[in-house]
């Protein structure tokens, strides 16, 4: 599961290493972003790569009711082109979730302790991810997304039974591409990425509270 996350980078950064070509809402950088919050996300539409903000917690377009969000702020690389609520959005609805760092909790015996998990290079990564469109029975248009998993890592695996798929920067385009249907295509790009270019370290207990979202919650925590 991934379920919390940082992403605050300078915002030339990411217009240059997402290839940034508009960007739709004031930037603020985010150290504690959670499931059920509009998140950062890229939609490539006819070439041009667009960062958005869509809600964390995707929700079908056939939904009857939104409460499925709470269910779907993440999908399992193996299963997402089959299960109902992400085979529509596989096909022809993904993006990309950027972040430079997320949170997991290990388990050890005096409890849980917080570990952000990050690029050894410090660089911001683009996570996999899907969207959606539903609209209510008012009418109301809800953008929502979600980000897919896979096998964690060696790395990870000391930590956590699942992690985010960061896609490589080479096979960002791909994801992004709606032209790209190919089903053996894009599974092959929902892998663990390599251990040896990642470090985790402890952080504070703060981050288990979504309300804190400081730059102090990526800390080394000692």
């Amino acid at each position: 599961m991934c379920g919390r996350y940082s992403f605050s980078p300078e915002i030339q950064q990411i217009i240059q290493r997402f290839k940034i070509d508009e960007i739709t809402f004031e930037y603020t950088p985010r150290y504690n972003l959670a499931p059920g919050q509009m998140i950062p996300a890229i939609i490539a539409n006819e070439g041009r790569n667009r960062l958005g903000l869509l809600k964390w917690g995707l929700i079908p377009y056939w939904a009857k009711d939104e409460k499925i969000g709470y269910k779907t702020i993440n999908a399992k690389a193996e299963t997402v082109h089959e299960k109902p609520a992400f085979r529509h959005a596989f096909r022809k609805k993904r993006c990309i979730i950027p972040a430079d760092g997320f949170y997991e909790w290990k388990k050890s015996e005096s409890g849980k302790q917080p570990m952000r998990i990050t690029l050894k290079s410090g660089e911001p990564f683009g996570m996999a991810g899907l969207f959606d469109s539903w609209t209510s029975s008012d009418g109301t248009k809800i953008h929502t997304c979600t980000i897919i998993t896979t096998r964690p890592n060696e790395l990870v695996s000391e930590i956590h039974d699942r992690m985010p798929v960061i896609l490589r920067p080479e096979d960002e385009t791909i994801w992004l591409d709606r032209e790209k249907q190919d089903v053996e295509l894009l599974q092959s790009l929902l892998v663990p990425y390599p251990a040896e270019q990642m470090r985790a370290y402890p952080v504070s207990p703060m981050v288990g509270n979504v309300k804190n979202d400081t730059e102090l919650l990526t800390w080394l925590y000692a």
